[in-house]
């Protein structure tokens, strides 16, 4: 850690929009978004702020429950208060139904009482709902209930935190909790300068490591432990501190979302402002969803939908809470990087080679330094030690300059924007001289200088004073924490830089697509597949020649106008997968091929009693590459769309990527680099490149469809999609459709 002091489509795509009426207000968190603030969905746009200066400086707070009496739990959180208030400059009012003072301080029984306006009230009672009205009725702006027994206990404990969400909304005020603690009026150290770190918990004892950083000089300024988030969530803390400006970077411990829709709004808003969020989100496994749930009540999402759009919007995800501190402190204090690469400078070949080893693997740049600078840099080096990125000096001077002349050459050079140098030990004095020219050159450049401390003593002078006590260093434990940070680091930079908004091209107005798909929908059943690929025309997405036969004489008609070899496949509502009850039959030549397949096709179906609505009589497209592109519907995010390799491989390799619309080509382009088997669309054993431009049209016309059909589509899969060679397109050969 460092020391102290997308309109409609896409570009080129041929869909128009035309306006349909102008759509009603929403509200959301109580706040009125006009009607060109959402999307074709009639979804917000733009993240809602609250206005959370008066809960963390309120000028009076009132303590519902207060306490003096020994022994009591609400004595402890009283005398708390007392003292976080006069650090705040606030002032307390003890509110009990049988108390007269507290603490020598006048008591109201109760906030009705109150003489003058409040601005927070902290609820130390078992049940905050019967207390709600009253708060209303006061114009309390703010509460923060304590209590436990709610949604992370059950059913039971569920239904009392939607009597007890519903009561607030109807209140007007805004409530933190419950299930929440007293985090948020912890003693922050007010020496310490700097971009600061903002942190969120949903579980307060997950924060103490961060909170914990201000013993080392890392800048706390506000801490939300957000517990079952009934009403304040992780979003509005984000979408908070985002505009702070004291606030370098945002900390996340994140046990489930309350509603997705709001976290990415929050985040769109914080890489509008270039803030970095930092987010350790839990639920990767079955047991780690189950667990969070138990203790915060809230859906934990589909893992790989939560990673998805987290780095859609820059979320930086990090694992362990070690990686939370580092991570976050780093982007919360160093500044932009004026270059990407990455120079490995140290006193021991081995221990560069495998730091450069592990860097490397992590996707980080690693420039061979030109020989001009590595003819300057043996100057001061043995010639026999390699200098050409990572810096081996076989032992950093001590007795003269050369140790700072060596690290500012590097520094120098145009292509390096960062140093890390690993000291796996201490060894005084090289090591100790070694920290202070690191520091030193810290404080004279505008570049990024790390160094690795890999002493599990950590009370060395070197470490402690030296390192720790620079205001530019960044100086880090391991290895991995350092890689982790800086890759994260130079990513969240080059994300923001260049940052449009998916909210900013969502698109607004339904396109003429939309009245058509309507009509073709049946709710709450499966579509046949003649029905769905009549779907996907309706988007201009395109599909073989097809036509649908109730006869074998219709069929070899059929057959004749499509163009022979064609493909014969049952068509019903029932069916999901054809392939596996032998009703497909591919590559049919002639008249009589076509009546053998209509009749065995139709017996088939009879026999395992399935209802058909025809046979379809389909043209044979060439080979190509056989992908799969699909909506489903995610429990917090709403529709997603998925794209990866098609037929059987989908379901043997699962090679896939997801995406939360709205999202634009470049997001689409993305998903396709996430594959595996991307090279596949490159063409690989002779095959000819693959029509990536095609393929990409269908992704942003499925999110389209998605979009627009989010109350109506439960779930899409176009499977096989063939993508044909470059300038040929793609072809939707087989489509189910679930309607909602």
């Amino acid at each position: 850690m460092l020391g102290s002091t997308h309109g409609t489509f896409t570009t080129g795509l041929r869909a128009r929009v035309v306006a349909c009426g102008e759509a009603p207000p929403v509200v959301v968190h109580g706040v009125t978004a006009a009607p060109g603030d959402q999307d074709v969905s009639g979804r917000p746009l733009y993240a809602p702020v609250p206005d959370l200066d008066r809960f963390f400086r309120p000028e009076s707070v009132a303590v519902v429950g207060a306490s003096d009496t020994e022994g009591r739990p609400n004595t402890g959180i009283t005398r708390q208060l007392l003292a976080w208030a006069e650090r705040v400059g606030a002032r307390i009012h003890p509110v009990h139904p049988t108390r007269t003072t507290v603490f020598g301080i006048d008591c109201v029984r109760s906030v009705g009482a109150l003489t003058e306006p409040v601005d927070l009230a902290v609820l130390l009672v078992a049940d905050p709902l019967p207390v709600i009205e009253e708060l209303a009725a006061a114009k309390v702006r703010f509460a923060v209930a304590f209590a436990s027994g709610f949604a992370e206990t059950g059913e039971a404990g569920a239904a009392a935190q939607e009597r007890l969400a519903a009561a607030v909304r109807q209140s007007g005020l805004r409530l933190l909790g419950p299930n929440t603690n007293l985090n948020a009026f912890e003693r922050f150290r007010e020496d310490l300068e700097g971009p600061a770190v903002a942190l969120i918990t949903q579980s307060g004892h997950q924060g103490r490591p961060v909170f914990t950083l201000q013993e080392l000089g890392v800048r706390l300024s506000h801490w939300a432990p957000t517990g079952n988030e009934a009403d304040l969530e992780t979003s509005d803390f984000i979408s908070y501190f985002a505009g702070r400006p004291e606030v370098g970077a945002i900390a996340c411990y994140v046990e489930g979302l309350k509603d997705g829709r709001s976290f990415l709004l929050a985040a769109d808003r914080a890489a509008r402002h270039g803030v970095p969020v930092v987010a350790v989100k839990v639920g990767r496994t079955e047991t780690g969803a189950r667990t969070a749930a138990s203790h915060t009540g809230k859906l934990t999402g589909a893992d790989q939908v939560v990673d998805a759009a987290m780095r859609q919007y820059g979320v930086i995800r990090v694992d362990g809470l070690d990686q939370l501190q580092d991570t976050a402190t780093l982007l919360a204090r160093a500044r932009r990087p004026v270059a990407d690469g990455v120079v490995v400078y140290s006193i021991s070949g081995g221990t560069g080679a495998h730091f450069a080893d592990l860097a490397t693997a992590a996707g980080l740049e690693l420039p061979t330094l030109p020989q001009d600078k590595q003819d300057e840099l043996h100057q001061w080096i043995p010639e026999y030690l390699s200098v050409a990125n990572p810096v081996d000096n076989g032992g950093h001077p001590v007795g003269d300059w050369r140790g700072r002349k060596i690290i500012d050459a590097i520094l120098a050079d145009p292509s390096v924007g960062v140093l890390i140098c690993p000291i796996t030990g201490p060894f005084p004095p090289m090591s100790d001289r070694l920290a202070q020219d690191l520091a030193d050159a810290a404080e004279a450049t505008d570049k990024l200088v790390c160094v690795v401390w890999g002493s599990p003593v950590g009370t060395e002078e070197a470490y402690r004073t030296t390192l720790l006590g620079s205001s530019r260093l960044a100086t880090f434990r391991t290895f991995s924490n350092c890689i982790g940070a800086v890759k994260a680091y130079l990513d969240h930079h080059r994300f923001t830089s260049g940052y449009r908004s998916p909210f900013d091209e969502a698109p607004r107005t339904p396109s003429p697509s939309l009245r058509k798909a309507q009509a073709l929908m049946r709710p709450g059943r499966r579509l046949s597949e003649h029905a769905a690929k009549q779907l996907l025309r309706a988007y201009g997405i395109r599909v073989p020649r097809e036509q649908l036969v109730t006869s074998a004489a219709a069929a070899v008609r059929a057959a004749g106008l499509v163009g022979y070899p064609v493909v014969m496949k049952a068509s019903g509502a029932q069916l999901a997968h054809k392939t596996e009850l032998g009703l497909v039959k591919v590559g049919l030549t002639s008249a009589s091929q076509v009546r053998d397949a209509y009749r065995e096709l139709t017996d088939i179906a009879r026999f395992e009693s399935i209802d058909l609505d025809g046979i379809l009589v389909c043209q044979m497209v060439g080979r190509g590459v056989e992908m799969v592109v699909g909506v489903t519907r995610d429990e917090l995010f709403g529709p997603t769309v998925t794209v990866g390799l098609g037929g059987v491989l989908v379901e043997v390799l699962g090679d896939t990527a997801v995406r939360v619309p709205p999202f634009g080509e470049q997001e689409a382009r993305s998903m396709l680099a996430d594959l595996r088997g991307r090279a596949l669309l490159d063409g690989v054993r002779g095959a000819p490149p693959a029509d990536v431009d095609a393929l990409v049209e269908v992704v942003l016309r499925v999110q389209r469809m998605a979009l627009e059909l989010d109350d109506d589509l439960a779930e899409l899969d176009i499977n096989p999609l063939m993508v044909l060679p470059r300038g040929q397109g793609a072809v939707a050969l087989d489509a189910l459709a679930v309607c909602r």
